[in-house]
C-alpha cells in the first residue's frame, strides 16, 4: 500500500498529525519538490530513501513505488496542500492498481485555506457569499469550456484561482466578463504559510501591477470577491434572538 499524504500549504507544522506520523514511519518518500517545503522531510527517518518527483515523470514515479512495494517497504507519496486539489493523484492510483498496489489518502490543508488565514478573512460571509469557486486559468492543462473563468465569474461569489499568477492581465479580463468590476476587492497570496509569505490586498484593476511590484510571478493564488470588502451581515448563529437546540 502507498500512503498519499497532503503536505499542507507549506509551513512544516501545518501537516496533519496523521500525515506527520506517516512520514515518521516511511521507508521511502516521493515528494513533489516543486511545491512541498523540504523542511517536512525532517520528519523522515535517517535511512529513509527520498525522491523528488519534480525531476521524475509518471513512469519513473510508478517504477520506484513498484520496486519499493516488492521489497515490503513503507511508502509515502507526499503532495502539496491537499491531494484532492490539483494533485494529479487519480492517474497514479489507477496506474498502481494495475500492479495490484492500493492507496490510502491522508488529507492535508489546502493553500486556499492558508491564504484565507493569512488574510484574516472568511470566504462565506452572510448575505455576501455562501459559495466558494476553486478554479484555474487554462494553460498546458486545458479547462473545460463550461468552466471558463468568465462563466464561473457570472456567479459573483467568492473565487480562488490557482495556477494562474503568471496570467493576471488575461485573468482580469475574463473576470470582467462576469459579475466583477475593476473595483472588486481581491488579493494575491504568494506561498501562504511559508516563511517568505507575501499577501497583498488590492482591487482587480490593480492586481497585475501590485503583483509585478512585489515580484510575484508563480507559487501564488488569487482571491476575488466582496468577501474581502467591508460590507457584511452578522451570522444568525450567535444572534441573541436566534434559538437553537443548545440555546433556548
Amino acid at each position: 500500500m502507498v500512503k498519499i499524504v497532503g503536505a499542507g500549504p507549506g509551513a512544516k507544522d501545518l501537516i496533519t498529525v496523521r500525515g506527520m506520523h506517516m512520514l515518521n514511519e516511511a521507508d521511502v518518500i516521493i515528494y513533489a519538490g516543486s511545491l512541498v517545503n523540504e523542511e517536512l522531510l525532517e520528519y523522515a527517518k535517517k535511512d529513509c530513501e527520498i525522491y523528488n518527483s519534480a525531476y521524475m515523470n509518471l513512469d519513473e514515479v510508478i517504477d520506484v513505488i513498484v520496486k519499493a512495494e516488492s521489497e515490503g517497504k513503507n511508502i509515502v507519496r507526499l503532495h502539496t496542500g491537499d491531494p484532492s486539489l490539483y494533485g494529479a493523484i487519480r492517474e497514479q492510483i489507477e496506474e498502481l492498481a494495475k500492479h495490484g498496489i492500493t492507496c490510502e489518502i491522508c488529507p492535508g490543508v489546502s493553500s486556499f485555506l492558508a491564504a484565507a488565514a493569512a488574510m484574516n478573512c472568511e470566504y462565506t460571509v452572510p448575505e455576501v457569499a455562501q459559495s466558494v469557486i476553486i478554479t484555474r486559468m487554462p494553460g498546458r492543462t486545458p479547462v473545460p469550456d463550461n468552466e471558463s473563468i468568465a462563466k464561473l465569474a457570472a456567479h459573483g461569489t467568492s473565487m480562488v484561482i490557482f495556477l494562474s499568477s503568471s496570467h493576471l492581465k488575461e485573468l482580469k479580463e475574463e473576470l470582467y466578463k462576469g459579475a466583477y468590476t475593476p473595483d472588486t476587492p481581491c488579493a494575491i497570496c504568494y506561498k501562504a504559510s511559508w516563511k517568505d509569505e507575501k499577501c497583498i490586498k488590492t482591487t482587480l484593476e490593480n492586481l497585475d501591477r501590485e503583483a509585478e511590484k512585489a515580484g510575484i510571478t508563480k507559487t501564488a493564488l488569487i482571491m476575488v470577491g466582496e468577501f474581502l470588502g467591508d460590507k457584511y451581515s452578522f451570522s444568525k448563529l450567535y444572534d441573541p434572538e436566534f434559538k437553537t437546540e443548545y440555546r433556548k
